[in-house]
């Protein structure tokens, strides 16, 4: 595991690898610092039981936390405001995911942010190669989720000069003056990505936020 977890981490700024580093972690260590966000001031947040299922291993989720994830998630992490909160899990193995969410104050407000980060998303991968020359980035629309004010989702995969391969899946939804951020990552390409499991968590997640 510290092995696995040492190679990837090489690519943690520019990489899928980024989402499965930092979720992992988070999930399975979350800092004293951090702090529990009141179970009463929040929306729901998935259990782990509701990701998509992998095929060997259960997953596990760390508390809900106030602010900021650290470090930040790839392709969604520079918009995130400083009143998110958030939750990460892991598996046994190299699959990880993670929700975010953030309450504004107004509905447009909300509406506003979800296209902010729809936007960060579909340039992801141009702006990943950008960074690092040797990462080749491929993403992919699957369309929108009829659940709430509605969600999108998106696939991201990200292969290094030196070998490593992951597959990212994204979500962006909308209950009102709340929004989601789902992600899931694993070490893989495109055939990996569980889309349609994803996509029931999706919803679930969007239904759950009030």
């Amino acid at each position: 595991m510290g092995e696995t977890m040492q190679i990837r981490a090489r690519g943690i700024r520019t990489t899928v690898a980024a989402l499965a580093a930092v979720a992992g972690v988070a999930a399975v260590a979350v800092p004293a610092a951090a702090a529990t966000a009141p179970a009463s001031d929040t929306p729901r947040f998935l259990e782990p039981a509701e990701l998509p299922p992998h095929p060997t291993s259960p997953w596990y989720a760390g508390p809900v936390t106030a602010g900021q994830p650290d470090p930040l998630p790839v392709c969604v992490g520079e918009a995130l405001p400083s009143i998110a909160t958030h939750r990460s899990y892991g598996t046994e193995f190299d699959t990880n995911a993670q929700q975010i969410t953030v309450v504004e104050r107004t509905e447009q407000r909300a509406k506003d942010f979800a296209a902010l980060l729809r936007k960060d998303i579909a340039g992801c991968a141009e702006k990943l190669m950008e960074q690092d020359p040797d990462l080749t980035a491929t993403q992919k629309s699957y369309g929108r989720l009829n659940v709430e004010e509605g969600a999108h989702v998106y696939g991201l995969h990200a292969a290094s000069a030196w070998g490593s391969s992951d597959i990212g899946l994204f979500s962006v939804g909308r209950d009102g003056r709340t929004v989601t951020v789902v992600l899931w990552g694993q070490m893989g390409n495109f055939q990996h990505a569980q889309v349609a499991d994803f996509k029931k968590t999706t919803v679930t997640a969007v239904n759950k936020l009030y």
